[in-house]
């Protein structure tokens, strides 16, 4: 992945996030044509967040996504705004295939998710090079 540096009014920054949302109990709910579509919603959501999802891909009961973040994004706001908004609009478009897995409540996603930091150098190396930095006498 090449590193894409993205300029704000008053910063620099080149922020990349890997996200896996887990269906709720790990069921296995999703279709090709749910990921198809779940796509355009989560990119929606992105670009509403001046974020970019740069990859997503899935499974019938996880998906991942690579997102380049806007530093004005509270990560966890930004995690859920793309768990509701997809399971909201998916529950809507796909009701009679989800209602088949969740029948007592109007659910999607797990509470839970994981996030990493991803891309540019590794830790060690910036440690190395914060070290480095010349005291001023």
């Amino acid at each position: 992945m090449s590193t894409v540096v993205r300029r704000g009014s008053h910063s620099v920054f080149s922020i990349h996030l890997h996200l896996v949302f887990v269906t709720k109990y790990r069921r296995k709910v999703f279709t090709a044509a749910m990921l198809e579509r779940m796509t355009d919603i989560l990119a929606g959501v992105c670009r509403k967040a001046k974020s970019v999802l740069i990859e997503f891909n899935g499974e019938a009961d996880h998906v991942h996504l690579l997102i380049d973040l806007h530093p004005d994004n509270n990560i966890s706001a930004l995690i859920g705004s793309l768990k509701s908004a997809s399971s909201r609009i998916l529950r809507q478009e796909f009701a009679a295939h989800l209602e088949q897995h969740y029948w007592s409540k109007p659910v999607l996603w797990s509470g839970a998710y994981y996030v990493a930091s991803c891309g540019g150098a590794p830790i060690e190396k910036i440690k190395e090079y914060i070290q480095s930095q010349e005291v001023p006498n």
